[in-house]
């Protein structure tokens, strides 16, 4: 029950991360729009950008997408896109935006730089689940690392 083809995983992957970028993007899009545009501020957007993709999202895509493609054919349970170590950070980064956001702990203009940053970072790692089940399905995806 709940089990998937295994490219599926890759689907949901790109669902879930997607959906969860823009989300954060649209706060601190928001935060934005509160009067803290500026060439500086979305500069700044942009290095987090930029830090996070290739720093962490970049190559989780990449180790996701290689351990959900060599599940064969064998169907799996819809939840296995991330495996328990990523459930758990998703957790923990969940728990402290909310807290940072509920409680004040930073001001408006940190959250309207780095969640916009964050969250287009996150909603790239979305597309790229998306491109990579296509690649995988057509079999031009790397199953080894490059040399």
């Amino acid at each position: 029950m709940f089990k998937v083809r295994n490219l599926t995983l890759l689907l949901i992957a790109a669902a879930v991360w997607f959906a969860a970028g823009a989300n954060i993007a649209h706060i601190g899009l928001e935060e934005y729009a509160l009067g803290y545009a500026s060439v500086l501020n979305v500069a700044l957007s942009i290095v987090v950008g930029i830090v996070f993709w290739f720093m962490a999202f970049h190559k989780l895509t990449v180790k996701h997408t290689r351990r959900i493609a060599g599940y064969g054919d064998e169907r799996q349970l819809f939840v296995k896109f991330f495996d328990k170590r990523s459930f758990a950070i998703m957790a923990v980064m969940m728990t402290g935006g909310i807290a940072i956001r509920s409680l004040h702990l930073l001001p408006d203009v940190f959250i309207a730089v780095f969640y916009t940053g964050l969250g287009t970072a996150l909603a790239l790692a979305g597309v790229l689940f998306a491109v990579n089940f296509f690649r995988v399905r057509g079999g031009a995806y790397p199953l080894e690392p490059a040399a």
